[in-house]
């Protein structure tokens, strides 16, 4: 009768070698599964990274433009002109509208604070519909209307509240503006299209020309346009603001930047998983390795077994089935570690944590493949063994 071998045999008989070299085994393991946790952890937490960027645009909306003053022909600052906001509001296709302007004063906590040491803080003139424009929102207080924006009330950024030690406006805290004393009416949440809002305290543009002498003159003033406009209301922003030198204005979409970190994410990526993909390579080459040697070790073993009649198809199929075992093994661990490895980073930056599916089976798919493809030489060389060559070496 010709010899068989069973698929209930194939694994106790493939895992002998295995389980009688462990330390061997698990840095085999080891190898596939440091390649297959890159390759998860780097897809992971870019999935992860980009659903952050998305949620992230998809409240700020990408129809919100800002528009700055530029660059005079000569390479000096530019400045908007004093009608650049009405001008603005009145185009075809804008929302809503609010200037703001950069004012050369200070920002200290009280009068006994040496000069010079602001924190990095500004003072900026603003109008009452920022809030609206910005879509932002404030953590304590209210902001400037269009009675505040006449008295010396000031409504903090995030930041600048931070550093000057104001964390509630209820007992109605005062800090110290150039020469004069404002009292703090609001704090801003974090306002993410706007960052320096952040470090600012915003008054009202009445105040700031009575005052610190403001000519209403705009330094930044954001648009909030209709979304199918955008483009087109964009390319008319220049003119509305200085229609007699509309190329000394510079117009701007804040989400393009956070579109820029989406490409920049994808390029990372595919060096990230190349570089994952040369360390699995490295932990194939590790199962192929350790399987030449286990041959080399165990031909007494496989002569003793083709002498009782195992057939070299039998042989190649334990050897195969070993490597196999390790590519599995490994592309499990691999897998769980890059899971952990997302999951952590993603909490740790407060992102949600996502994990494709198509990586997880990627993952084990991949590690298999290497598993086997590893395995192929060495089983096909203990197949080829002889008998009787084999058992000299006993």
């Amino acid at each position: 009768m010709r010899s068989r071998l069973r698929f209930a045999d194939l694994l106790p008989v493939s895992t002998v070698g295995l389980r009688s070299r462990p330390g061997r085994t698990a840095l085999s393991v080891l190898g596939v599964a440091i390649g297959i946790a890159a390759m998860v952890a780097v897809l992971g937490v870019t999935r992860s990274s980009q659903a952050d960027v998305l949620a992230r645009i998809d409240r700020v909306g990408t129809n919100l433009l800002t528009v700055a003053n530029g660059k005079t022909l000569r390479g000096g600052e530019a400045e908007l002109p004093v009608t650049a906001g009405a001008g603005i509001a009145r185009t075809e296709g804008v929302l809503s509208s609010a200037a703001t302007a950069a004012l050369p004063v200070r920002v200290y906590r009280s009068d006994r604070i040496p000069p010079g040491r602001t924190g990095g803080l500004a003072v900026r003139a603003t109008d009452p519909g920022l809030l609206t424009t910005l879509d932002a929102r404030l953590l304590h207080g209210r902001f400037l209307d269009a009675a505040l924006v006449r008295y010396p009330a000031v409504v903090l950024g995030n930041y600048a509240a931070t550093v000057l030690g104001i964390g509630d406006v209820r007992d109605q805290p005062r800090i110290y503006l150039g020469d004069r004393w404002f009292t703090v009416v609001g704090i801003l949440a974090p306002v993410e299209l706007a960052p320096e809002l952040d470090t600012a305290a915003l008054i009202g543009a009445p105040i700031a020309a009575a005052d610190f002498g403001y000519q209403f003159n705009p330094t930044r003033i954001f648009v909030r346009a209709q979304t199918s406009r955008t483009t087109e209301v964009a390319a008319l922003l220049g003119r509305a603001a200085s229609p007699a030198h509309p190329e000394e204005v510079a117009v701007s979409r804040p989400s393009e930047a956070l579109t820029a970190r989406l490409a920049v994410t994808g390029g990372t990526t595919v060096l990230l998983l190349g570089l994952g993909a040369v360390a699995l390579l490295v932990g194939g080459i590790g199962i192929a390795n350790v399987l030449v040697i286990s041959v080399l070790e165990r031909r007494g073993e496989i002569g003793l077994r083709r002498a009782l009649g195992a057939t070299r198809g039998h042989v190649g199929a334990q050897f195969l089935t070993e490597s196999l075992l390790l590519g599995a093994g490994g592309g499990a661990a691999g897998v769980l570690l890059g899971t952990l490895i997302t999951y952590g980073m993603a909490v740790a930056r407060g992102w949600q944590p996502l994990v494709p599916a198509a990586a997880v089976g990627a993952g084990l798919a991949a590690a298999v493949l290497i598993g086997g493809f590893a395995g192929l030489y060495p089983a096909l060389r203990a197949a080829r063994l002889s008998p009787t060559e084999a058992l000299r070496t006993m």
